[in-house]
């Protein structure tokens, strides 16, 4: 399997298994068929309500000598309510006793949005802390300070913009290690993976087969779906590949990590097997002509009438 090296040559699996979305009572399951097929890098975070499960089933497949810790990479997030400094560590304690770990590879957070403490889900925008309450420098310094602690191996951050790296980077001298965020063909981001590469932050793509899985209030009407692009399908059919397996490809030969989700056996190989498979120069070229910045992601839901937080000033567009 390709890696990625971090500055300490510790080296993160391009391909991991993505668990948002994914049900208790299935990603229990899924986790262990990883492993089982060979995935080294599970992708986590505690908003996706199954970080127990996740947890259990690392530390079954360790008990059954089908892993080791140090083989794996388990990246998690910091959620929007616990952005405070003071709140980093114990948010960051509890996901390592929900997954039954000593430390995290790495360790995100996972919006450039806070909310109050106590507002796990916000109601009204009551519930919304702005960026000037909360600064992002706050949230971060308290990240570069669990990673001094060895708490966590790396840290970084998810859906931030080049200009909220820039800032953070200014306002403590680092610049984080990684940066998750939403890609595939249809929103390819290149400035934005052009400039973490040019500053060593690698770049992990969520959403790599469009998410067509998430909830409805997520989506808009008769909105592109990547897997069934018929370049896509073309590209697949002269590879004796799968649409995804030429999405997962496609990131791959980017230098991106790729994260894709499924609790389904076959596709969980499927979607491993990917690894294999070599996009030509014109492949490549033909599928990054789909970019249209079309992000299925919007982020809306953290934009109602009233909170501090835009479209506009969320994703700095």
């Amino acid at each position: 399997m390709k890696t990625l090296h971090f500055q300490n040559n510790h080296a993160m699996p391009i391909l991991g298994l993505g668990t948002w979305k994914s049900a208790p009572g299935e990603v229990y399951e899924a986790v262990k068929e990883a492993i089982r097929v060979g995935y080294r890098h599970l992708d986590c975070a505690p908003i996706y309500g199954n970080e127990p499960e996740v947890g259990k089933a690392i530390s079954d497949c360790m008990a059954e000598g089908l892993v080791q810790r140090e083989e794996l990479w388990v990246t998690s997030k910091l959620w929007n309510n616990q952005h405070k400094r003071e709140d980093v560590k114990p948010a960051l304690e509890k996901t390592l006793a929900d997954l039954k770990l000593d430390y995290l590879d790495l360790y995100l957070i996972h919006w450039p949005v806070a909310f109050h403490p106590e507002v796990r889900s916000p109601k009204d925008v009551s519930g919304y802390a702005s960026l000037e309450e909360i600064p992002l420098e706050e949230t971060w310094q308290a990240m570069l300070d669990v990673r001094s602690e060895g708490l966590i191996k790396h840290v970084g951050v998810s859906n931030f913009s080049q200009k909220k790296i820039e800032h953070i980077h200014a306002k403590t001298g680092q610049y984080p290690e990684a940066n998750q965020v939403e890609l595939h063909p249809l929103l390819a981001q290149k400035p934005l993976v052009a400039f973490c590469q040019e500053h060593g932050i690698h770049v992990t793509a969520y959403s790599p087969l469009g998410s067509k899985d998430r909830p409805e209030s997520l989506k808009s009407a008769d909105e592109p779906v990547p897997l069934e692009n018929p370049l896509i399908l073309e590209i697949a059919q002269k590879h004796q590949a799968t649409a995804a397996q030429i999405l997962i490809a496609w990131q791959i030969h980017r230098n991106i990590s790729v994260i894709p989700k499924s609790v389904n056996p076959q596709r969980i190989r499927q979607n491993f097997e990917a690894a294999q498979v070599q996009l030509t120069a014109e492949d490549m070229e033909a599928i990054q002509g789909l970019d249209k910045h079309f992000r299925l992601v919007t982020g809306a839901f953290f934009c109602p009438e009233g909170s501090p937080y835009t479209l506009a000033n969320l994703w700095d567009e």
